[in-house]
């Protein structure tokens, strides 16, 4: 990254793609990535992969919500942080990319009592969770219900929880002023909510597609 006399720049893309494949990833992943892109299924970045596993790490989670399948991707990258006997709950509307990512754990050695894969909206799924029962909630749904997703975080995680939210600079939308499609405004709204959160401490990061990462008091 270049350095100006007023602070860093922006990376060149070349940078920006080095940093995403920085760090290698494992072979089950590889090629549930590439069903997924072949089978047009939306993935969490390589880097943001790398950031799953280092945030389930970070907590020593035990006990994660991921909302969006992502066809086993995000998925593996989370079991790779989360603790032996972690326990990881993925809710998505759609068979087929939970289906692939049931193989795809299955392939890689994850035991099936070790995850729970629940078909439904995940509107109606979440209440049903436990309150402060989780280390750690990825956020990758539907755009247009992060706001209800992040409230539903906030209640669902233990102190010192993460909540991970994925894709949120939707391709430079959010950050575009002129734009004011309907995803894009649900996103800025997501992006406030957890801004003016008494309980939260958030960072954004220009990991893949933007992640949101908050911890909650």
């Amino acid at each position: 990254m270049n350095q100006s006399p007023h602070g860093p720049t922006a990376p060149t893309p070349d940078l920006w793609a080095w940093t995403e494949t920085f760090v290698p990833e494992p072979p089950h992943a590889a090629e549930a990535r590439a069903s997924a892109e072949q089978a047009g299924e939306p993935t969490v970045s390589r880097g943001g992969a790398a950031l799953l596993t280092l945030l389930a790490r970070t907590v020593a989670a035990r006990a994660v919500v991921e909302i969006g399948s992502g066809a086993g991707v995000s998925a593996l990258a989370l079991f790779a942080g989360m603790a032996p006997n972690g326990i990881l709950t993925s809710v998505d509307t759609e068979a087929e990319p939970q289906a692939d990512t049931r193989r795809t754990l299955l392939a890689a050695g994850i035991a099936s009592n070790r995850f729970r894969l629940i078909s439904g909206r995940a509107l109606d799924v979440l209440p049903r969770l436990s309150d402060g029962g989780y280390d750690l909630v990825l956020v990758n749904g539907d755009k247009l219900e992060y706001v209800e997703y992040i409230a539903q975080a906030q209640r669902l995680l233990r102190s010192g929880g993460l909540v991970v939210v994925e894709g949120v600079l939707l391709g430079g939308r959010t950050a575009d002023a002129s734009n004011e499609d309907d995803e894009t405004i649900v996103v800025r709204e997501a992006l406030e909510a957890v801004a003016e959160a008494e309980d939260l401490t958030y960072s954004l990061l220009p990991v893949g597609d933007g992640v949101l990462v908050a911890v909650k008091h």
